[in-house]
């Protein structure tokens, strides 16, 4: 387990939870002031109310919740959120409504889970060559259906 700093931007956040021992996520709430109503097709930036800080080697990256997803359409318009080490502003979730009808977000409603990861950050060696794999530079589509 990781120690994160949180810091409180806003009388309406809810701090990120588990909702059981064997999630990986933890629920985000919106920390709005009054309902906010995202209508068909259309995105919207819900926020959170809080700012983090992020042990270095971590990465936290913000997920859409399955459920509100698949039942209602309200998914994540950049379909994962990278929060950086450095990053200290106010986390917010990018919505977008993929349904047909409005939806209404209420204050304090699970709109999105957080989960860390560990992140190596990368080098890259120019070559001429690549080893030779089963798939090569066969691409979209190229293992099956």
């Amino acid at each position: 387990m990781i120690d994160v700093k949180i810091k409180y931007l806003s009388e309406n956040a809810v701090c990120p939870e588990y909702s059981t021992d064997g999630s990986l996520g933890m629920d985000l709430s919106a920390a709005l002031d009054k309902p906010l109503t995202i209508k068909a097709g259309e995105r919207a930036l819900i926020p959170l109310g809080f700012a983090i800080q992020i042990p270095e080697g971590w990465g936290a990256f913000v997920f859409p919740r399955s459920g509100l997803s698949f039942k209602k359409g309200i998914t994540m318009a950049n379909c994962v959120g990278v929060i950086d080490t450095d990053y200290t502003g106010e986390v917010k979730v990018s919505a977008i409504n993929l349904s047909d009808k409005d939806y209404t977000i209420n204050p304090g409603d699970r709109v999105a889970q957080l989960v860390f990861l560990p992140v190596e950050k990368a080098r890259f060696i120019q070559s001429e060559s690549l080893d030779d794999t089963e798939r090569g530079a066969g691409g979209f589509g190229s293992t099956g259906k």
